[in-house]
């Protein structure tokens, strides 16, 4: 969009959908901006809906760089500060608000502990403020994590199944497929591994970078994972549209 299509918007309509990624390891099977392309299509998914419930949805550029700590023994891995990525979004809920928008949601597909910290002190910074709405609908958290995939729900779910079906549904171009089929599940859970106090994919039990079963993915499971991770944003906007409105 022009700068002039945005001022002529109903902003009172508005609600601006921002997606969360990151660039790091995602097996040798899967690109580095896995959670890039999860993000978006979750965004993507949530204006549709959005659009047909008669709100403005505004798709922002994906923040891309963020906190990578679990990955960041890997080449290609770019991270970022959990503050740095804090003060990015406050300023950016800032920006939005300045010019006439009052509802920020956030698409996040990037499940890094440290990183969905960050988030939440941005989420809890824009609220004290009083600037705005924000909205993040924490797919690691209730009520949101179990209406996912068994796999996302037993932790064992990065570059795996769960992931990887949904780059094949979004850009099955990036996927090297027959490296994927070779591979053998995982069943290592990195939420037990979180919990017991693991920070690396390694030290999780994640040597090349996978954890689930990437083999029995396909783009079948990942389409319907993208339309379920655009009405859960949906719902998270609609419940506070209310009070925007």
């Amino acid at each position: 969009m022009t700068w002039e299509e945005v001022r002529d918007l109903d902003r009172s309509r508005a609600v601006a959908l921002l997606p969360v990624g990151a660039i790091e390891a995602h097996g040798p099977h899967l690109p580095l901006s896995t959670d890039v392309v999860i993000a978006e299509a979750m965004a993507e998914a949530a204006a549709e809906r959005l659009s047909r419930a008669g709100c403005s949805a505004l798709v922002l550029p994906t923040l891309t760089y963020t906190f990578a700590g679990f990955a960041a023994g890997f080449p290609g891995t770019v991270s970022v500060r959990p503050d740095t990525v804090a003060a990015t979004i406050v300023e950016i809920a800032t920006s939005l608000h300045r010019g006439g928008i009052s509802l920020l949601g956030l698409a996040n597909a990037h499940l890094d502990p440290s990183h969905i910290d960050a988030l939440g002190m941005a989420v809890e910074a824009v609220r004290e403020s009083g600037l705005m709405t924000i909205v993040f609908p924490d797919v690691t958290k209730r009520p949101w994590a179990g209406r996912l995939t068994e796999e996302f729900r037993s932790g064992a779910c990065h570059a795996g199944r769960y992931e990887g079906s949904i780059v094949m549904a979004r850009a099955p171009e990036l996927v090297r497929d027959e490296v994927r089929r070779s591979l053998p599940p995982n069943p290592a859970s990195l939420s037990a591994a979180i919990r017991e106090g693991k920070r690396t994919f390694r030290e999780a039990g994640g040597p090349r970078a996978y954890f689930g079963a990437p083999a029995e993915a396909t783009a079948e499971e990942g389409e319907s994972t993208i339309q379920l991770l655009g009405t859960m944003l949906e719902e998270a906007v609609l419940a506070e549209w209310d009070d925007v409105g």
